[in-house]
């Protein structure tokens, strides 16, 4: 099996070196030895500057490091080292503006140039929620892979789900530029992107293709999986694939616009959100009142289902909150989704607030949601306050400053079903994820759980 292996993934290397340093922009890039197809629809390379051929040297050099690694290390081996060599590349990213460096990163795993993870996940991290089943808990939060352009190849990174988003009715540029601020040292970010999304009929265009592309892969039999296997994964195959919805900052009727995501995006989503949270949009926050997210969630609802669906019946319906809502909003929020029965809540989104020690950086002056780091406390508490208010009764996915298997593991023991990381991505790059899933596996097993199940909601058990 190993030389096997070896072999393929030595022919690999030679086919990767001679098609992409001969004919892409980006010369050599970092991939496993499964083939990462690129979608039509992808970002067009940007010209690089001096720091951009900087980091085209290294990912070629890794490449060529690569292939001669491979002839010795079996699939798994190959695989582990692959994601550890994007170690080096990840910090040259910082040498780049903030946004470029973002749209060099989707444009990276749209193209196939990232790794593919082939180490299947441990089983102690397998849970299934609304009737899907996630190999693992961790997920990638909306506003990385704003118009799913590169769903395939995050989802191959390892990660159990991936949150595109969040999309737009009607096509809009955002804020203007710059609107994303690095805190390096705090491991945060500052943006006020403000819902540029190329709007719907992109977004529906590119998934739509996605779909049935692997609807075709599996009607032909090019799974090398028995057929009677149960696979993790949705609609979307391997993996979960969840749509973040948003409104138009010219729009009157905040309603339409996200029954309009759902009559036209539904269909290709394993679970749908209403963010109503991001403090980039004026009003937007104003919808999570207990009259307007009623009203709201009411009119969602029934959008979905009046719409024909099969015995998997409609995507699971979620709500995006913020950080910053008192106790009594908190409440009113909790009353709400027990009373409409939402599927599950977001917590949270980024915070407007400045807490120590980003109130002492210069860049926090900058207009915004705060991400990152100084934000894991204070969504971690609010996770813990809304999992006591609606008595464990609602799935809800912590959001907010994981970069690491400990956060993960505290957001699941303080009531998250499952995790979602974006800022400590950023950083870490795609090393972070095989590490993260490490971490939480040791962190379950050291205080003797079996599964993530058992560790959901732990710390209220106490």
């Amino acid at each position: 099996m190993a030389g096997r292996a070896a072999t393929s993934s030595a022919k690999w290397a030679r086919e990767f070196l001679l098609k992409r340093v001969s004919s892409n922009p980006l010369g050599g890039a970092i991939r496993n030895c499964s083939s990462a197809p690129g979608a039509s629809s992808t970002p067009k390379v940007p010209h690089f500057s001096k720091k951009g051929r900087i980091l085209t040297g290294a990912t070629i050099g890794l490449a060529i490091a690569g292939g001669a690694y491979v002839s010795t290390a079996d699939e798994a081996t190959f695989c582990g080292w692959l994601f550890s060599a994007t170690k080096v590349v990840n910090p040259l990213f910082a040498l780049l503006d903030a946004e470029f460096a973002h749209k060099l990163a989707v444009t990276a795993a749209a193209r196939g140039w990232v790794p593919i993870e082939k180490r299947l996940d441990p089983q102690i991290l397998g849970l299934e929620v609304w009737g899907r089943k996630f190999s693992n808990p961790i997920g990638l939060a909306a506003g990385f892979d704003k118009n799913a352009e590169a769903t395939e190849g995050l989802l191959g990174l390892g990660f159990g789900f991936v949150e595109v988003g969040s999309v737009t009715p009607v096509p809009q540029e955002g804020n203007p530029k710059p609107r994303i601020f690095r805190l390096r040292e705090d491991g945060a970010i500052i943006n006020r992107c403000g819902f540029n999304s190329e709007g719907i009929v992109v977004v529906a265009k590119r998934l739509g293709a996605q779909h049935g592309k692997r609807m075709l892969a599996e009607t032909s039999g090019t799974s090398s999986s028995p057929s009677d296997e149960v696979k993790p994964g949705g609609i979307s195959g391997p993996g979960i694939l969840g749509v973040n919805l948003g409104k138009n900052k010219t729009s009157e009727d905040a309603a339409a616009d996200y029954v309009q995501g759902v009559h036209n995006l539904s269909q290709y989503a394993d679970y749908l959100v209403i963010n109503v949270s991001s403090p980039n949009t004026a009003g937007l926050r104003m919808l999570q009142g207990r009259k307007q997210l009623k009203d709201l969630v009411k009119k969602v609802q029934a959008a979905r289902d009046e719409m024909q669906w099969g015995d998997d019946g409609p995507p699971p319906l979620l709500v995006k909150i913020a950080p910053d809502l008192s106790r009594g909003e908190l409440e009113d929020i909790a009353a709400v989704a027990l009373t409409l029965k939402l599927d599950g809540l977001i917590i949270s989104n980024t915070t407007v607030s400045r807490p120590d020690p980003v109130s002492n950086n210069p860049v926090a002056t900058e207009t915004g949601g705060l991400s990152g780091k100084p934000l894991f406390p204070l969504s971690t508490t609010m996770l813990r306050e809304m999992y006591t208010l609606t008595r464990g009764k609602i799935p809800l996915i912590g959001c907010g400053g994981v970069s690491s298997g400990e956060d993960a593991y505290e957001k699941i023991r303080a009531g998250a079903t499952l995790v979602q990381l974006y800022t400590g991505f950023a950083y870490g790059g795609p090393a972070l994820i095989p590490q993260i899933k490490e971490e939480l596996v040791s962190c379950l097993e050291r205080d003797g759980f079996k599964s993530i199940q058992e560790a959901i909601g732990a710390d209220h058990r106490l």
